[in-house]
């Protein structure tokens, strides 16, 4: 288990949770009913790819968060239960987390996530 995700030396996230097989990242977050606000889940990539996120069986918001091979963010999107979708190319690493951790943490492309490589 990883220990924290940070953004300019802010603990975003504390109870992390990796996917790295295709069926993980298939279910991601759905059927939950919701996360602890202390809660993430990275989406490893095996190398680096076009990524989608949908939003079917989901239950509540989401902020997700694209990140390239050098943990630098690429893309961000506030998602909204089965309405949304995004997707992205040169993902390596997904990150997804409660609705507003954007604007809370003033996440912005080209920032760089911090955490232990999984």
């Amino acid at each position: 288990m990883l220990h924290t995700i940070k953004y300019n030396s802010l603990e975003i996230a504390r109870n992390i949770e990796t996917c790295r097989t295709k069926i993980s990242q298939m279910f991601g977050l759905m059927f939950r009913s919701s996360i602890p606000s202390d809660y993430a889940t990275i989406f490893v990539m095996k190398k680096p790819s076009s990524v989608g996120i949908h939003m079917l069986f989901m239950r509540f918001p989401i902020d997700v968060i694209f990140l390239d091979e050098e943990k630098n963010i690429i893309g961000l999107s506030h998602l909204k239960p089965w309405t949304g979708h995004s997707s992205m190319k040169n993902v390596k690493y997904v990150i997804e987390t409660n609705p507003g951790a954007i604007g809370k943490y003033k996440l912005s492309i080209g920032g760089k996530m911090e955490f232990e490589d999984v």
